[in-house]
């Protein structure tokens, strides 16, 4: 009981309760203090009780969660000195093997093979409890500090309410530049490793070049005046082509289906079948890609295949009809969820008008609807793309891994997101060329997706003042 009240999770649910307990306090005491001074407060009394939760919830879950990142290398190092002292002549390959060994005796599960050992196992548990013990004190106080000095300040004349909205624009300022900081982190860390691949491999035989066979898996290191035959050939355009051929043959399946089924939901279904199909099609956001990758494997590209072959047509076992196929059936329920829900946004208005003037159902919808929802759709249209351009699960089973340079659907591609993940996973060196070349694909296309979402935003955003 008294390890789960030190835990993270006790001590969070203890500064929880801490939180909520405050702001009924405080609701009551702003309360008792207007009757009793006989005037009303500056804002309701449920502002007063949030601005007291936050003062008790946010600087302790702050100093929780910096002492619980602190106190760990201070355990780290502690130990590592208590089993130097210990062990003086121990090597240091053994070292972090030694150290995981303690740990696993002080949590029980491991037996100690020697004194010594369980000697510093119980060290370390009574050094990692006073810790808890010395956090849970801190975090507690912090909480109890801050109900202190929310009860000091509330008063019927505290403006709570503007407090309180000046504290969540601050959280949201913080939460952005978070999420952009992140961003430019991630572009940054692609970057940067791209930088050094392409120190070692020419920029444009990369970006130009028709063979990608990355087929060094070590290498000790980056050197510029290696062959190209020893770094292997990293020309991009089979597996760039092979990625759009999937995205192009996964929209041609998805568009036209949500699109029409999210015009039928929106403009012609009645409720109840509205309520029916959209439920139904939303189920298929839910199917893991795994499982569409069987599908795509075990049915799709076996039919297809079955299907060529009666026409006389060579189709592969693995090929980018099937998995764009199934792809495009992954993506529909996006597009349609989204595109009914803009459609359904455009004014009745423009409707009523378009009928005013004798236009039919068809009309209204050709002619007014989709021109006017046409800057939405377009997004929906965006977040399938991307949807596609980033799978990799129904690729790998249904489209084979080989770069092939082709335009041909019943024939075995890849994709880029397939071969990072191959070129990531196994047994390979790190500054490999093989290995940096993943960063240069990803970069690639990042950078071709910015601009593709860049396109489409600056074609919805002048759509959309035609229809303003």
């Amino acid at each position: 009981m008294l390890d789960a009240l030190f835990s993270f999770g006790g001590i969070f649910f203890l500064i929880a309760s801490l939180a909520v307990g405050s702001f009924f306090f405080s609701k009551r005491r702003i309360i008792g203090m207007a009757q009793t001074m006989g005037t009303k407060p500056h804002s309701l009394a449920v502002y007063y009780g949030f601005y007291a939760a936050i003062w008790v919830f946010v600087p302790a879950i702050l100093v929780l969660m910096v002492f619980t990142t602190a106190t760990k290398p201070f355990l780290e190092h502690y130990i590592l000195q208590a089993l130097m002292t210990a062990q003086p002549n121990l090597p240091d390959s053994f070292v972090a093997l030694k150290v995981a060994q303690i740990k696993n005796i002080a949590n029980g599960f491991v037996a100690a093979d020697s004194d010594v050992m369980a000697a510093l196992g119980q060290d370390y548990l009574k050094a990692e409890r006073m810790v808890e013990q010395l956090r849970l004190a801190v975090v507690m106080l912090i909480g109890l500090v801050g109900l202190g000095v929310a009860t000091f300040r509330i008063s019927p004349q505290f403006k709570s309410r503007i407090a309180l909205e000046t504290f969540l624009k601050r959280l949201f300022f913080v939460s952005a530049v978070i999420a952009i900081l992140t961003t430019i982190g991630i572009v940054a860390s692609l970057l940067f490793e791209a930088l050094r691949f392409f120190a070692a491999y020419n920029f444009f035989d990369f970006f130009f070049g028709t063979h990608w066979a990355p087929n060094v898996a070590f290498n000790s290191g980056i050197k510029t005046d290696e062959s190209a035959e020893t770094l292997g050939s990293f020309g991009m355009v089979p597996v760039m082509a092979g990625t759009l051929l999937i995205a192009v043959i996964a929209m041609a399946v998805a568009v036209p289906v949500g699109l029409f089924s999210a015009i039928y939901m929106a403009e012609f279904a009645s409720k109840r079948v509205r309520d029916f199909i959209k439920p139904t099609l939303e189920v298929l956001a839910g199917i893991p890609t795994v499982v569409y990758g069987f599908f795509a494997a075990l049915t799709a590209a076996p039919f297809f295949r079955s299907i060529g072959l009666n026409l006389g047509m060579d189709v592969s076992s693995q090929s980018a009809l099937a998995a764009g196929a199934v792809m495009g059936v992954m993506i529909i329920p996006f597009i349609s969820s989204l595109s009914d829900d803009v459609i359904s946004a455009v004014p009745q208005s423009l409707r009523d008008g378009a009928y005013g003037l004798g236009s039919t159902k068809g009309e209204v919808v050709t002619k007014v609807v989709l021109p006017a929802a046409l800057p939405g759709l377009i997004g929906a249209f965006l977040l399938g793309i991307s949807r596609a351009i980033g799978e990799t699960m129904i690729v790998v089973m249904a489209a084979g891994v080989s770069a092939n340079l082709t335009a041909n659907p019943l024939e075995s591609v890849t994709t880029v997101t397939v071969q990072i993940v191959m070129l990531l996973t196994g047994d390979t060196v790190f500054d490999s060329p093989k290995t940096l070349s993943a960063f240069a694909l990803g970069i690639t296309l990042f950078v071709a997706t910015l601009m593709l979402n860049i396109g489409a935003l600056t074609a919805a955003r002048r759509l959309g003042e035609k229809y303003d």
